[in-house]
């Protein structure tokens, strides 16, 4: 399932690592965070290397709706009471520049990417709680306004609007700016070692390492496995259809986001904690509401992304580790890639310099806050449940009960196997349990995936790798 940016913007090939190398910088993960980290590096004269276990913009970067804003769903108000009015401002001041940076990149560099300036809306069904976060936004000198003007198909009775966004296509400026960096693609990085970085290829020292793959790779120490957990969403392309103008966003959990591309319009919803949709349907309702909402509408693509989500609303970037001085990290992101990928890049720069950020509180990996603390007791406890249903709740399922794109646990030989039945009646068995941590896995009937519904890891129906955290496939069962 490619996206509409796949589908119609091809990035060169680069090469694999070659063997041995040593650099000064080594970033892991080719999305737009990792490109962007990098160029800034670059440019700042550093001698700067990436590498990304398949394609460059292969992960979410290829899969995101690509709006380019400050505005993050209802936030601000929460992040006041959760971070405090003067980190709450550093987070609202370092993405509106974020915003503001994409514009003078694209306009410096002459970057062809369908770059478009528009207005950005959270919509809810609640008033009172609308206009709290418009003046919350607006007294952190956001370009924050409360409306009711809402135009059909919305299903709102008010929204947050600001001003001066931007909606771009991800892969044509990704291809841009990573087009003088150094990347090997098809090189995992299975392990890091102090300043050491092991892959499939050969293996890369650095004197600094950037961790911008997602979701970390590493488990220790960090434990951003406890601290963040993934969700997916699901977005159709539609053709033949009256948009409304701007980006649109629901503030409400099961909502709607609405964005134009030329004549296309992107439909996404649908959002899950990943390893919760055993049942599928997130693209059927898409499609219906597509039908009510644009009568006449033709659909052009369908796919699905995934992020990670933090306690308290804000990313992880900074310091990984404080006995891991030389490692860094980029994550958490949430729904909002674009700009925090710019963000990384502002910050990282400044901070692998030795220079002290002003802005730098408000994103640190080792904040520690009242959200975070019940975070981390949530995930312990959606993790131990993992597990232990892999231990103790067995709900076998005869193979044979399978019909075609179904799936389930069954006992073969006496072993618990992960099994799933093709199209055309064939069998597929692997592994139940996830390589990572060992959480058990399910059956993502969407997707035709196994899901790891801990910390986030996918696999297809042979056992190949989607999605990190986990670093092998798993294991085929005859």
């Amino acid at each position: 399932m490619l996206s509409i940016w796949q589908q119609n913007c091809t990035i060169p090939p680069r090469r694999p690592l070659p063997g041995d190398v040593e650099t000064e910088i080594a970033v892991i993960g080719a999305g737009l965070a990792g490109i962007l980290i990098a160029d800034a590096l670059q440019r700042a004269g550093h001698r700067v290397l990436v590498l990304e276990a398949d394609r460059i913009g292969s992960g979410q970067t290829g899969r995101t709706t690509a709006k380019i804003t400050s505005q993050h769903g209802l936030i601000y108000g929460k992040l006041i009471r959760a971070l405090g009015r003067e980190r709450a401002s550093q987070y609202a001041r370092m993405n509106r520049q974020a915003v503001e940076e994409y514009a003078a990149v694209i306009r410096s560099r002459g970057i062809d990417c369908d770059f478009e300036v528009e207005s950005n809306y959270v919509y809810g069904s609640d008033p009172v709680a609308v206009r709290a976060e418009a003046e919350a936004a607006a007294s952190l000198g956001l370009p924050a306004a409360y409306t009711e003007d809402i135009p059909k198909p919305i299903p709102a009775l008010a929204a947050v609007r600001f001003d001066g966004q931007a909606q771009f296509h991800p892969l044509k400026f990704l291809a841009a700016v990573a087009a003088d960096l150094t990347v090997y693609e098809h090189t995992r990085v299975q392990a890091v070692d102090d300043r050491l970085l092991i892959t499939d290829r050969g293996m890369v020292r650095a004197e600094k390492i950037v961790f911008a793959c997602h979701f970390p790779i590493v488990n220790f120490p960090g434990l951003y496995f406890a601290r963040m957990h993934q969700e997916r969403s699901y977005v159709i392309a539609l053709k033949n259809v009256k948009a409304p103008e701007g980006m649109w966003v629901s503030a409400e959990k099961g909502g709607y986001s609405f964005r134009t591309w030329g004549d296309t319009l992107l439909l996404g919803g649908g959002g899950h904690r990943t390893g919760q949709n055993k049942e599928g349907g997130r693209y059927d309702d898409l499609r219906q509401k597509a039908a009510a909402w644009f009568p006449g509408s033709r659909e052009a693509a369908h796919w699905s992304a995934q992020d990670c989500m933090t306690p308290d609303g804000a990313p992880y970037i900074g310091v990984f580790s404080p006995n891991r001085p030389d490692w860094f990290v980029t994550t958490g992101f949430r729904k909002w890639g674009m700009t925090s990928s710019m963000v990384s890049a502002l910050l990282l720069r400044d901070l692998m310099e030795g220079k002290p950020h002003p802005a730098a509180a408000a994103f640190d990996p080792g904040r520690f806050n009242v959200a975070t603390v019940l975070g981390v007791a949530a995930e312990t406890g959606h993790a131990a449940a993992g597990l232990g249903k892999s231990v103790f709740h067995i709900p076998f399922t005869a193979a044979d009960s399978l019909g075609p794109g179904e799936a389930g646990m069954v006992r073969l030989d006496g072993r618990k196997a992960a099994v799933s039945r093709d199209g055309d009646g064939s069998f597929r068995a692997v592994s139940p349990r996830c390589p990572h941590l060992g959480c058990e896995l399910t059956w993502n009937a969407d997707e035709q995936t196994w899901d790891c519904p801990c910390h986030g890891s996918r696999f297809d129906p042979c056992g190949n790798l989607l999605n990190d955290p986990a670093q092998t496939p798993l294991k085929q069962v005859k």
